[in-house]
């Protein structure tokens, strides 16, 4: 079932000859051959002229040694060999980057993704949608843990940000030429791609898909890194944080001001033998009061970092070798 996210009427556009299909690989030597063909399947059948940029974002198993391969045998296959590994979303803005086609499809690896709605994808941007959204309708892996926490995750994104990032969606999309543009003319470095394709507004389509089990091998997201991106999505998106420090802050002040008239109640009807010593609440005050002023100075400390990193302009990828150069 397809599902629009604008309501305007489409008018089709002409289709076009060029296609690149980006696939971000990290550690999928046993797995990524299977991918290969499944894909080559399907492509083969269409008029379309493909370009495949395997992006080896710095594995360490054989992964390399089988893209050379393949690419001797294909010359439709582009390597870019990044020089170490710098995360999947750094591997796609490679791949990204390099990408020259009219329209180009973002995929993972390790046929999770299938390819058999590459077709349907390829109509649909002839229709006229920028962007062709792929959204899990099931998942077979991470179990219910993952399922909560991520929808727990988009759920808390939306509400404090002013981006919609679509709850399951994958980086499994097919993106018009005008959208990869725009996409490539983010600098940040701290990069989000679901949320900064939804910023960009262009007409999309989502397009649901249920995801079949791995081939081969283990998800290469471990906890630490779905962290990591989750916090790159709020605080790259949102700074509902730093107002959150400081709505407890004036929550704080407010029971301060309550506390010092209750004190004072205490000396105008001339009752101050009633007062307690008042140690312990104190310290209990003061504890809060300390714990807010940290969690707030390490919000704005996140922040400084991030614009740290921004500012240093440095590259979101390096790569080793691309294209051509692979296969010499």
């Amino acid at each position: 079932m397809l599902q629009s996210r604008s309501r305007k009427d489409r008018v089709p556009r002409r289709s076009k000859s060029t296609v690149d299909i980006v696939l971000p690989l990290f550690n999928e030597a046993d797995v990524f051959e299977q991918t290969y063909r499944g894909v080559c399947t399907v492509i083969n059948a269409l008029p379309y002229q493909f370009t495949i940029y395997c992006v080896d974002d710095g594995s360490t198993d054989g992964t390399p040694e089988l893209l050379k391969r393949l690419a001797k045998r294909n010359k439709r296959i582009r390597v870019i060999e990044l020089s170490r590994n710098f995360g999947h979303q750094a591997a796609l803005t490679a791949g990204l980057a390099a990408s020259k086609g009219s329209i180009v499809i973002t995929m993972d690896g390790d046929g999770q993704h299938p390819p058999e709605l590459i077709p349907q994808m390829l109509r649909l941007v002839g229709q006229g949608y920028d962007i062709v959204q792929g959204q899990r309708a099931d998942s077979v892996e991470g179990g219910a843990f993952k399922r909560w926490t991520s929808n727990w995750f988009y759920q808390l994104l939306n509400l404090i940000s002013g981006t919609h990032v679509l709850p399951g969606a994958a980086d499994f999309r097919a993106l018009s030429r005008q959208a990869v543009d725009a996409l490539n003319a983010m600098p940040e470095y701290h990069r989000f791609l679901r949320g900064m394709i939804s910023w960009m507004g262009y007409s999309s389509l989502i397009l649901p898909y249920t995801e079949t089990k791995r081939l081969a091998g283990k998800s290469k997201y471990s906890l630490g890194k779905m962290v990591r991106l989750a916090m790159d999505a709020v605080f790259s998106f949102s700074l509902a944080p730093l107002f959150v420090g400081l709505s407890l802050g004036g929550i704080l002040l407010c029971l301060a001001i309550a506390e010092m008239a209750y004190v004072l109640s205490f000396w105008v009807t001339g009752r101050t033998s009633g007062l307690a010593p008042g140690w312990s609440s104190l310290m209990f005050v003061m504890l809060i009061v300390g714990g807010m002023l940290m969690l707030l100075l390490g919000f704005v400390g996140v922040y400084v970092g991030y614009i740290f990193q921004e500012v240093k302009r440095r590259p979101v990828f390096l790569a080793r070798k691309t294209g051509d150069d692979a296969r010499d």
